[in-house]
């Protein structure tokens, strides 16, 4: 799995790109995906009132979340170009210019649960 990270003005934003032989989380309302590549990660924007306070270098704003919605890829390099794309535009919608935002990914091997050893 690959953990896809944008920070910009101390604050950061995760989602993770499942590969072949990850197994993607489920939950009601989710789609289903056959992909070979499936991304997932928040989605918010910015509201007047109520959401949610998050700092933002100097400045708070108030964000609201949408619910995650898992998309499909064939390719790894399409996932992570979507993925890139989709931190970015996240920090957008609170007004942060995409050339603000640092870009991390990282590898991640899954844990094994305890009762699979």
């Amino acid at each position: 799995m690959l953990l896809v990270r944008g920070e910009a003005r101390g604050t950061s934003l995760t989602g993770t790109v499942y590969e072949p032989g990850d197994e993607p989380p489920e939950y009601e309302g989710a789609p289903e995906t056959e992909a070979a590549y499936v991304w997932v990660c928040d989605a918010f924007y910015e509201v007047e009132s109520g959401g949610t306070a998050q700092r933002l270098g100097d400045d708070e704003v108030r964000v609201a979340f949408e619910s995650p919605t898992p998309r499909g890829f064939d390719t790894r390099d399409a996932a992570l170009d979507a993925a890139k794309e989709h931190v970015r535009t996240q920090f957008a919608r609170l007004g942060v210019d995409g050339d603000e935002v640092n870009v991390e990914v990282e590898e991640v091997k899954e844990v094994e649960d305890a009762d699979d050893r």
